[in-house]
C-alpha cells in the first residue's frame, strides 16, 4: 500500500502535463474526427486518419516538451557550473556578491558579516544561494524523459476517445449515430480534463470545464464545416 502511495506521489507533479497532453490529444483527434464526418468520410478513412493525427502529433508533442523540459535542465546545469568555476577563480568577488544580495534584504553590521561567512563556508550551499538568489534560477525537479513520457500517454489515452466508437464500430457494427456518440464521449473527456486543469492551475472548477469544452466545441463545429464545404467542393 505504501509502495503504490509513493508512486502515485512520485507521478502528481507530472499531473499538468497530463492535463495539456490530454487536452491536445482530444481537441485535435476529435477536430479530425468532425473534420472526417463533416466531409463524409467512411468509418475506415476516419479510423486511419485519426490514429495517423494520434500517434504523430503525439509523439511531436512530447518530443517538443522533453526538449523544451530539456533545455530548461540543461540550461541550469551549465550556469551551475560557471558558478562552480567562479568560486575557485574570482573568489572575493563572489564572496562580495553574496554580501550585495544580503545587504540588499536589510542585513548589515556583524550580523551580515556572519551570515556571508555562514554561507560561504560551504561550497554547495554557496553555489545555490548564487544561483536562486543572484541569478534566480531554480533547479528543475522534474525528469524531463518523465514529462514527454507522462504527455505522450495522456495524448493517446485521452485523444483515443473520439475515435473508440468507430473502432467499435468497425469490429462490430453499431446501429447508432456513431458522431453522436464520439461527441458524447469527448464532451465528457473535456469535462475531465477541464476539472483537472483547474486543480492544476487552482482556479474554479466551473471555470476550467468551461474553458476546456469551449475550446474543444470551436475546434470541432470549425473543422466539421471546413470538410463539410471542401467536400462539396471537390465532389
Amino acid at each position: 500500500m505504501e509502495m503504490k502511495g509513493s508512486r502515485i506521489h512520485k507521478l502528481e507533479p507530472y499531473l499538468g502535463e497530463f492535463v495539456y497532453g490530454g487536452m491536445d490529444g482530444s481537441v485535435t483527434t476529435f477536430a479530425v474526427v468532425a473534420g472526417s464526418v463533416g466531409a463524409g468520410l467512411d468509418s475506415s478513412v476516419i479510423i486511419i486518419l485519426g490514429f495517423a493525427n494520434l500517434l504523430a502529433d503525439g509523439f511531436a508533442m512530447s518530443v517538443g516538451a522533453y526538449l523544451s523540459a530539456k533545455t530548461q535542465k540543461d540550461n541550469f546545469d551549465k550556469h551551475r557550473a560557471q558558478a562552480a568555476r567562479n568560486m575557485e577563480t574570482v573568489h572575493e568577488v563572489e564572496k562580495e556578491e553574496i554580501r550585495r544580495i544580503y545587504s540588499l534584504k536589510g542585513f548589515e553590521g556583524e550580523l551580515l558579516n556572519k551570515v556571508v561567512d555562514l554561507i560561504t563556508r560551504d561550497k554547495e550551499r554557496w553555489i545555490d544561494v548564487k544561483m536562486k538568489e543572484g541569478l534566480q534560477m531554480n533547479r528543475p525537479m522534474k525528469s524531463p524523459l518523465w514529462i514527454g513520457g507522462i504527455t505522450y500517454i495522456s495524448f493517446l489515452l485521452i485523444g483515443l476517445i473520439p475515435l473508440a466508437v468507430f473502432v467499435l464500430d468497425y469490429l462490430n457494427p453499431i446501429d447508432k449515430n456513431l458522431f453522436v456518440i464520439s461527441s458524447t464521449l469527448t464532451a465528457m473527456g473535456f469535462f475531465i480534463i477541464g476539472w483537472l486543469k483547474a486543480v492544476v492551475n487552482q482556479t474554479r472548477i466551473l471555470k476550467g470545464i468551461s474553458e476546456t469544452v469551449s475550446l474543444g466545441t470551436i475546434a470541432a463545429v470549425v473543422a466539421y464545416f471546413v470538410g463539410y464545404l471542401l467536400e462539396q467542393l471537390l465532389s
